[in-house]
């Protein structure tokens, strides 16, 4: 498990962390773009194939992680939110897997993010209502009362912190996808040198390889080449055919692929907030009063394991915490 880690004024300011929740998301926060299709094929190369692994259930049928109530924990609700039994939470509909993801049958939502808001409301003692929304409309919605809490891989950041609470639930960290038994390591500034390396642009992970880059050039070292391509199908065939070393985007992103490819393998863990730390949480109107019993309710999740079973059902135990608690403009 991953220590919670103090989300420092410096990484506040500076990182405007979400996560994309793509794996080629257009902006530093995570866009609603869908998975890319796939579009023609270059004939000269392989997307490399792959098994789709059976260790993930994409299915609409597939069993729900449930948790049991804690009336101390619910005890702790706003008199609003417990009176009327019901915990309403924003979920980005138009996002990716593991996230959030219109499963098999292409009509139920599922995902890490719905199933931690899930056990979070039987924590609490209260009816899951799920509500769909985009990330340009959340906020206006959080604050419009549309529902009372969002899970949509939102990272605490200072400008947010002047408008919301948050109760932390994740690390965030990025990762490079590369060719299953490549023969180096990407997880710093000198192991991309001269390398060519894939990224979302106008991203968080770009902005890292950016300020490596600059690293690189003042050490008189050769910076790497950056690659944008348009889908995860693109992205896939060139790393297939070698036309790129590797690909870095967020951690549960590619999580996600390894798990149904066997021809990638992720290396390196960088915290997205680098050279800081950062992390992902449940967002409330500021001065609601949930994100107390929100984090309460968490950290009683990971004590009975339970929290443990949704990543571990996502593959994302990585990016596990041991510990989650409020976040307020006056103690972020």
């Amino acid at each position: 498990m991953t220590a919670l880690p103090h989300v420092s004024r410096r990484t506040l300011a500076a990182s405007g962390l979400l996560l994309p929740l793509g794996l080629l998301a257009a902006c530093a926060d995570p866009s609603p773009a869908a998975t890319g299709a796939a579009g023609a094929e270059d004939s000269a190369a392989s997307d490399g194939g792959g098994a789709d692994g059976d260790t993930l259930d994409t299915s609409g049928s597939q069993e729900l992680i449930r948790a049991t109530a804690d009336d101390e924990v619910a005890a702790l609700l706003p008199p609003e939110i417990a009176d009327s039994g019901v915990l309403r939470v924003g979920i980005n509909g138009t996002s990716s897997a593991p996230l959030s993801f219109l499963a098999d049958d292409n009509t139920t939502y599922i995902g890490s993010e719905i199933d931690i808001a899930r056990i979070v409301a039987d924590k609490l003692g209260l009816e899951f209502e799920l509500k769909l929304t985009t990330w340009e409309n959340w906020p206006l919605k959080l604050e419009g009362g549309d529902f009372d809490a969002v899970h949509a891989n939102i990272g605490i950041n200072a400008e947010r912190l002047t408008k919301f609470d948050f109760a932390s639930y994740r690390a965030a960290y990025m990762s490079f996808l590369v060719t299953k038994g490549a023969d180096f390591f990407l997880e710093d500034a000198d192991s991309i040198s001269g390398r060519l390396i894939a990224v979302g642009a106008a991203t968080n992970q770009e902005q890292i390889l950016i300020d490596w880059n600059a690293e690189l050039e003042a050490a008189g070292k050769e910076p790497a080449e950056l690659k944008h391509y348009s889908s995860d199908a693109d992205t896939l065939l060139a790393l297939g055919s070698g036309r790129i070393d590797g690909y870095l985007s967020p951690f549960a992103s590619l999580s996600f692929v390894t798990a149904r490819r066997d021809d990638v393998e992720l290396q390196g863990r960088i915290n997205a907030g680098w050279p800081d730390e950062t992390l992902v949480a449940g967002t409330f109107p500021a001065g609601s009063g949930l994100a107390e019993p929100y984090a309460a309710a968490l950290n009683a999740l990971m004590a009975d394991g339970t929290y443990a079973q949704v990543l571990d059902r996502w593959h994302l135990s990585e990016e596990s915490l041991t510990e989650s608690r409020a976040h307020t403009q006056e103690n972020p």
